[in-house]
């Protein structure tokens, strides 16, 4: 990627800003509406954030990895969220490509997403959630299935601002300032 690659990050006012990327070999075909990918983006402003880009690709690691890189070297990003491809089945391999483009794991966030949703589903144990950080940005992939993807923001949702203000350095993301007022949680960084 050349120098004559990059772009402008947007300008979003006091909001992060989001690239939201739908994994999904029937989708990307039009054969499949994207239903978790639609409540993503309609979910997401909540935080607060802007979706500065959208985009659909089938399950191909090498194309969701190359896609990833490139989105955060153009759009600077504060997160991306993938959806989709985090089966068992042979092509499910988004965590595989998320977890190429990132720095380092953050183990936490999977591990509570497969919590949340296995309060529903033994089946949630079978779902490969995860989330990274490359660079400046955060990676998460999440379930394609409309309720699994549901779950698995509404079981990281609380943490994702401290997380996002952390990952960009803010000092508003300091140990005691993340954790005024609660007694036996410093150093837990």
């Amino acid at each position: 990627m050349s120098a004559d690659d990059r772009c402008e990050p947007p300008q979003v006012a006091g909001r992060w800003p989001v690239a939201l990327l739908t994994v999904s070999d029937l989708g990307s075909r039009g054969a499949r509406e994207d239903r978790s990918g639609d409540w993503l983006a309609q979910r997401l402003p909540e935080l607060p954030s802007a979706l500065v880009f959208r985009d659909i690709l089938p399950d191909e690691p090498d194309q969701v990895a190359r896609w990833i890189r490139r989105t955060i070297f153009r759009l600077q990003p504060a997160l991306v969220v993938c959806t989709g491809g985090t089966g068992l089945h042979p092509r499910d391999r988004t965590p595989e490509a998320v977890l190429t483009v990132g720095d380092f794991e953050i183990p936490g966030f999977g591990e509570a997403m497969r919590r949340a949703g296995a309060e529903h589903t033994p089946h949630a144990i079978l779902s490969r959630q995860v989330a990274v950080v490359c660079g400046s940005t955060l990676v998460m992939a999440l379930p394609g299935a409309l309720r699994a993807t549901q779950e698995s923001l509404d079981a990281v949702w609380a943490a994702l601002p401290h997380a996002l203000e952390m990952i960009a350095g803010l000092p508003s993301a300091s140990t005691e300032a993340g954790h005024a007022g609660r007694s036996g949680d410093e150093g837990h960084h």
